[in-house]
């Protein structure tokens, strides 16, 4: 292994001594050769702000686990980072804690997952690992199949080729939420500062593959998914969008009955280079383009596409004659549409976040069903009925970010099982000889135009966590009092927490006719604003009065980007 002290003399010239004394004693405890070269190439280039920008910093550990670029140092997902968070972890476990373990296909995910179950056998416990690579419902699922006292996921989900992750699961199957977090991150930075971590041989008896059960036991939830079992399915092109999400939504289908989809074949193989995408998400413009144009080569009546870790689920349909992405807030009310007109019970309850569409609580109050805001993110959707009074059972929660959890055996977002209830509401309405568009235009005379939009600029360069601030400080403390010549009405930050825990988020309503949530993305330079237009419509007006709605829309973000000092496009 390198000379780390010899490396951190090297760099107290450039950084300082503090500083270098870090930087040699991580290149000491540093196991990966790649990251440990990258450091004394920083070195003999003399770019200290290269090495500030790796040493100077640590990559925050939240509610999101990790999730960072690649390379060396603490501030960059590498071995030794991973190693930290693993150790931290099991000091926060009980003793002898039982840890699923699962991956994906990116860079690092393989070694970053093994160091894992070392890290957890040789604190006392058993790391459970799911075969890899595999999608991330896998996960949670398997935390609460097994009872165990926690779940890790290598996966930087939908985030660009250069980045990784580490997503961590509590014994209850939800994602970490505070105060874990932070009690994580102190036994982080304890390990972190007390040198080398113990890790077990690779072979010993405490790291258990336990995949042949769990995918059996998965597909069986899969298949007590559908709500009405012997609907059809439709004919369905899709792309796993260079991820992990075809082999198991292939059996998914299989399982329940449905016929095996027609894949994309340039996308369907697991590629951490992602090549045929801008970046790797079905939100992306572009991102489904293949799959498209296959679609409309076999005729099918249905795209189906996963981001890479196949949490997340895009729907793509025909309408008169070309193909229309759905967005993440009509596939969510299609989605609880269909669970509530096909569920029964008083115990019901749905939920969505704060920048999803307001029509979802219509539904839920024109049902008689319990509806429920939380803050964004799947760890607080899966908690929604926690604790509720009246007892509730959670039958349906999704986020605009194309999350949707059905199965209540998954308590984070799942893409596999999304897909499969959304192919059978898709297939029953098909009986009918109807469509998804047709259903979505009924809800609309049914429960009122909700027209939404979502508009993320991203910001690049050294200052991009300043510029991005710099957006929420301006809406936050001189917000507009109107927009496109609407009143803003009301005011609400949701620093304040209220009802919901403190979060950084805006919101700005104008009267009952339109809101805007402005955020800060929590894994991407990027913020993030969330428009919604309401009206009321008849069948004879609903064209007209959509496209009305979309040019309010679209003035809204001319206003915003006038107000905000952000590119309109």
């Amino acid at each position: 292994m390198d000379d780390g002290a010899n490396v951190g003399r090297q760099a107290a010239t450039l950084v300082g001594e503090h500083l270098a004394d870090r930087i040699g004693s991580w290149v000491a405890d540093d196991p990966d050769p790649v990251t440990r070269a990258e450091v004394r190439e920083l070195v003999a280039a003399g770019d200290g702000d290269g090495l500030v920008d790796r040493f100077g910093t640590r990559l925050e550990f939240g509610t999101a686990g990790l999730r960072g670029a690649l390379g060396a140092g603490p501030n960059r997902m590498n071995r030794l980072v991973v190693r930290h968070a693993a150790a931290g972890l099991m000091a926060h476990l009980p003793p002898g804690a039982r840890v699923v373990i699962g991956r994906d296909a990116r860079y690092g995910s393989r070694d970053f997952a093994d160091d894992t179950a070392r890290v957890v056998a040789a604190a006392g416990g058993t790391a459970l690992v799911l075969p890899g690579p595999n999608p991330t419902p896998l996960v949670p699922f398997a935390v609460g199949h097994l009872a165990a006292d926690a779940g890790v996921m290598v996966t930087a989900s939908h985030n660009p080729p250069q980045d990784n992750g580490y997503k961590v699961y509590l014994g209850d199957g939800a994602q970490i939420v505070p105060p874990v977090d932070a009690e994580i991150a102190t036994r982080i930075d304890e390990v972190a500062a007390g040198g080398p971590v113990p890790l077990a041989d690779p072979d010993v008896d405490s790291i258990v593959q336990v995949g042949p059960t769990i995918l059996a036991a998965y597909l069986d939830a899969v298949a007590r998914c559908r709500l009405v079992p012997d609907a059809p399915g439709v004919a369905v092109v899709y792309t796993a969008m260079h991820g992990v999400g075809r082999d198991l939504l292939v059996a998914a289908f299989e399982r329940v009955g449905f016929a095996s989809p027609v894949q994309v074949d340039d996308q369907v193989d697991p590629d951490p280079d992602f090549p045929t995408v801008a970046f790797p998400n079905p939100e992306e413009p572009g991102a489904l383009d293949h799959a498209v144009a296959l679609a409309e080569r076999v005729g099918s009546a249905l795209v189906v596409a996963h981001d890479p870790d196949a949490d997340r689920l895009g729907i793509a349909v025909p309408d008169r004659g070309v193909w229309r992405v759905l967005t993440g807030n009509e596939i969510g009310v299609l989605l609880g549409d269909h669970i509530l007109t096909n569920t029964a019970g008083d115990d019901r309850l749905v939920a969505t976040t704060i920048v999803s569409s307001r029509l979802l609580s219509r539904l839920a109050a024109a049902t008689g069903v319990r509806y429920v805001d939380t803050l964004t993110g799947f760890k607080w959707i899966a908690r929604a009925a926690d604790g509720a009074d009246p007892p509730s059972r959670l039958v349906f929660g999704y986020e605009e970010a194309l999350g949707y959890a059905v199965s209540p055996e998954v308590r984070d977002k799942d893409g596999i099982t999304a897909a499969v209830v959304f192919v059978e509401l898709a297939g029953m309405l098909a009986d009918e000889g109807r469509t998804v568009l047709d259903r979505l235009d009924d809800l609309a005379v049914e429960h009122g135009l909700h027209v939404t939009d979502t508009w993320a600029v991203r910001f690049d360069g050294p200052d991009a966590g300043r510029q991005m601030a710099g957006v929420m400080e301006t809406v936050r403390h001189a917000a507009p009092t109107e927009l496109a010549g609407m009143p803003v009405t009301r005011v609400h930050d949701y620093l304040s927490g209220d009802d919901l825990p403190p979060s950084d988020a805006v919101l700005l309503e104008l009267g009952d006719r339109a809101r805007v949530l402005v955020r800060p993305s929590g894994t991407e330079p990027k913020a993030k604003l969330y428009l919604e237009v309401m009206a009321p419509t008849t069948r004879e007006t609903l064209a007209a009065d959509r496209d009305a709605a979309g040019r309010t829309i679209g003035s809204l973000r001319s206003a915003l980007a006038a107000r905000l000092g952000l590119d309109p496009v």
